[in-house]
């Protein structure tokens, strides 16, 4: 039985800010943030938009009514979870109108859940390969007005169906994990930012990555020149490269030559967006199937990594017809506003966060289908326009 990723879809907010205005506000040089790190635009959060109304609206773009007859269970994947003890999934199958008879979950662990999400929905398809699994990597990163890491922050959701017989990817069998207690990346539970040790976690994403891939290679007896192209996680587009580079080293022929060009397409929309978290890798494999030209029976390779850390290596083969199976998000992206430094901020200091008052707010120029209402009675109120 194939088992894969059938259709995908991505969705974020509906401002955007240019980084090289921030690095001109904060008194850096452009091409630290342009080139050094490999960002271009930053989506920008209204208060009325969370990992609840991006999800929704990301798979609102995949479903149709025979495909939601299908669906046995939702899994969102995020660390920016919104409640202690209840799911968000819960949240975004209430908004979706899907039926009551589907289980609901969330998933944690860094920026790595989505792909153990994708990995247990397989599971869930090879028992019951009647049934869908609608898998959505959501969140909003956050590190701060003025921090280091504020150039690295973004948001948005990737959702994806997982079913038998895929339209755009079937998983391969083979897989990859390896985990170690680090602490490069964590958020302890009284804050809305994370806390990072930036250049050691980039050490530890490399090492993970040829951890999984020298395994990989171990159980498989495959080679680079096995592969199409390697997608990666992008907390910033800079550190795929690091990632492929450290595995590349001096090597220069053809296939380290077309996996550098391949890796340049799967950064493209990262560059305008900024970091997803669980959805960075999948985002990178949409730009990557969305600006290359790849041909079905290709083999493609994903790294995925969450701090704390685990990382993931595995691979899928592409479809026939894979481009129709996904929302053009270059067309999308067109359509966004973008907003100053100073509203800039002043959205990022008007969100919900740990705030436990009643809180209404104005929804009537949030563009997006779903919106976030505000808060009473220690609730969050939703809304589907």
């Amino acid at each position: 039985m194939r088992i894969g990723i059938d259709k995908m879809a991505f969705a974020t907010t509906n401002d955007y800010l240019d980084l090289v205005e921030l690095a001109k506000e904060r008194g850096v040089d452009p091409n630290k943030f342009t080139i050094g790190i490999g960002q271009d635009l930053q989506a920008v959060v209204p208060p009325t938009q969370d990992i609840v109304t991006l999800g929704a609206t990301a798979a609102k773009k995949l479903l149709t009514p025979e495909l939601e007859k299908n669906i046995s269970t939702v899994i969102v994947a995020t660390e920016s979870g919104i409640d202690n003890s209840k799911a968000s999934a819960i949240y975004i199958k209430h908004l979706l109108g899907l039926s009551d008879f589907i289980r609901t979950v969330e998933m944690k662990e860094a920026c790595y859940s989505a792909t153990a999400a994708i990995q247990f929905a397989k599971g869930v398809v090879a028992l019951n390969p009647q049934e869908t699994v609608l898998v959505i990597a959501a969140d909003i990163a956050r590190y701060g007005l003025n921090t280091p890491g504020e150039v690295t922050q973004g948001a948005g959701a990737v959702a994806m169906l997982i079913s038998q017989n895929p339209h755009i990817l079937t998983l391969e069998d083979t897989t990859v994990a390896y985990s170690k207690d680090i602490m490069d990346f964590w958020r302890p539970l009284y804050a809305t930012e994370a806390l990072v040790d930036g250049k050691y976690s980039t050490n530890v994403y490399i090492e993970f990555f040829l951890q999984t891939f020298t395994r990989y290679q171990q159980l498989t007896g495959r080679e680079l020149a096995d592969f199409a192209a390697l997608t990666f996680h992008m907390p910033f587009t800079k550190m795929g490269k690091k990632g492929l580079e450290g595995l590349l080293k001096d090597r220069n022929d053809e296939v380290a030559q077309r996996l550098r060009t391949q890796l340049t397409a799967s950064q493209l929309f990262s560059r305008q967006v900024g970091n997803l978290y669980t959805g960075s890798l999948y985002l990178s494999l949409m730009s990557l199937l969305q600006n290359s030209d790849l041909r079905a029976g290709s083999r493609i390779g994903l790294f995925s990594y969450g701090s704390g850390a685990e990382g993931e290596f595995y691979t899928g083969i592409l479809e026939d017809g894979y481009e129709h199976y996904m929302n053009n998000i270059q067309e999308e992206l067109k359509h966004r506003h973008q907003v100053s430094v100073a509203e800039y901020e002043k959205l990022f200091s008007s969100q919900l966060g740990m705030n436990d008052r009643d809180i209404e707010f104005d929804v009537t120029n949030d563009p997006l289908p779903f919106v976030l209402k505000g808060q009473k009675d220690h609730q969050r109120i939703y809304e589907a326009k």
